[in-house]
């Protein structure tokens, strides 16, 4: 289906319609120029549609379940609490479309021609698309993500299944086994947790190895606290039905097997032979900071160029792409991408708080804020990573609103802020947002909500 005319020529063709892609359609459109956006599946990507929205609907939904269960404290007495699971995919399947809708609206609101199909390469200024259609364009954008990497022994397939189809099960599974231990893993297996599944999480070193050690364990005990196995230094090494048998003797079985190893880049059928792409040695496309790749006609955007595989930075790299394809001078040049992790507590980072020789941290710990005491939620902390002119390097929150609070850090880095700069900054009463405040003023040496001993004269 084609929304508005059939165009063969277009200034501007966005390849995959994910919320990179159709961002760097709208900002090429509001430039003036024409463009046509090619989209196998469903506008929105895998975020909106497979990922990102229905994976935190679906953590909110266990969340109000969970503590309607355990609210016993706050003097709240839920005698029988149930899930419908069919109504709740319900609900998550109709945010989607919701959003998918609202994506509709506004490419059609700019003019924007949808393909629904795939599109290859021709040449380095011609697309063939699924329904026979050649598309000729000036400028390209590759934006086509990526997939979930397939373990070999453990395809997909039965009872395996991928983050994807995890989020769109009709049933709440008695038992659950996630291989791997990264953020989608975490976040996967709490939430299934809270709904009652017998959940075993299998990592290879570690859950979120690549993570500040100290918000991970605040992370990994409450994970084990809602019943989580974590069984680490283990790796599969065969199955059997249900069963699959560990590296280290141990058999683990589970009514739902996910497979949570990676994402690999979305480069198949696309045709890059027939251009000047390169692309490096795992498979991502090689560009510069205007999204340009090694063919002068041809960007790319998104998880397609590798790491961080983050949708905000699929969608400021749509808007850097979406102008230099229209002839202005951007160029992707942000300090910082942050990033969350939906777990309980949640985990937000901008920069690094890695401590060195020129860098200090400092830490305010929830257990001395209001609000945190206020909610029972005192398990979390803020770090600000800063050089010796106060020069802000990075922040770490552990706690619940984490998701919103990295934006002051991102923005406190991109500024060139120091900390005093967010110390001097009148933060509301009572918020978690006072603990950033708090741990500025704790690195000039005026900590007042928590002691840090006295100060030197």
């Amino acid at each position: 289906m084609v929304m508005g005319s059939l165009p063969q020529q277009v200034d501007v063709a966005v390849i995959g319609g994910g919320v990179g892609g159709y961002v760097a359609a709208i900002r090429a459109a509001q430039l003036g120029k024409s463009v046509a956006i090619v989209e196998k599946n469903k506008l929105g990507g895998h975020c909106l549609n497979y990922a990102c929205i229905p994976s935190k609907t679906l953590i909110h939904i266990s969340d109000v379940f969970y503590d309607a269960q355990h609210s016993q404290k706050f003097g709240i007495n839920v005698q029988s609490a149930s899930i419908d699971a069919k109504k709740m995919l319900d609900w998550r399947m109709a945010v989607s479309k919701k959003l998918e809708d609202g994506v509709t609206f506004l490419c059609k609101s700019n003019q924007i021609d949808v393909f629904k199909g795939t599109g290859t390469f021709l040449s380095s200024s011609s697309l063939q698309l699924t329904d026979g259609v050649t598309l000729e364009f000036k400028k390209a954008i590759i934006a086509t993500g990526s997939e979930p990497t397939v373990l070999k022994g453990f395809e997909f397939g039965d009872n395996i299944i991928d983050y994807k189809q995890a989020l769109m099960l009709d049933h709440i599974p008695s038992t659950m086994l996630i291989i791997g231990a990264g953020y989608v893993s975490v976040e996967i297996g709490t939430l299934y947790a809270k709904f009652g599944t017998k959940v075993t999480i299998l990592a290879r070193s570690d859950v979120l190895s690549h993570f500040d050690r100290d918000a991970v364990d605040l992370v990994k005990k409450r994970m084990q606290e809602i019943g989580v196995n974590i069984i680490t230094g283990a790796t599969p090494a065969s199955r059997n039905g249900n069963s699959v048998a560990l590296s280290d003797g141990q058999k683990v079985d589970a009514e739902v097997i996910v497979v949570a190893t990676g994402l690999s880049p979305f480069t198949d059928g696309l045709g890059l032979e027939n251009t000047k792409v390169s692309v490096d040695e795992r498979g991502f496309i090689t560009v510069d900071n205007m999204m340009q790749t090694s063919d002068p006609n041809i960007l790319a955007i998104g998880d397609v160029v590798g790491e961080p595989m983050l949708a905000h930075k699929a969608i400021r790299q749509g808007i850097v792409a979406g102008e230099v394809a229209s002839g202005e001078n951007s160029s992707y040049d942000n300090i910082v991408v942050p990033a969350v992790i939906f777990s309980d507590p949640e985990i937000a980072i901008a920069g690094s708080v890695e401590e060195s020789e020129d860098v200090k941290v400092t830490k305010f710990p929830l257990s001395a804020l209001g609000r945190a005491i206020a909610l029972d939620s005192t398990n979390g902390f803020v770090k600000i990573a800063y050089e010796d002119d106060g020069l802000v390097k990075g922040v770490e929150i552990v706690a619940p609103d984490a998701n919103s609070m990295i934006a002051e850090a991102a923005l406190a880095i991109e500024m060139g802020a120091t900390v005093e700069d967010i110390a001097d900054t009148i933060h509301p009463h009572p918020t978690y947002s006072e603990a950033i405040q708090e741990a500025a003023e704790a690195a000039l040496g005026r900590g007042i909500h928590f002691f840090y001993g006295k100060p030197a004269k």
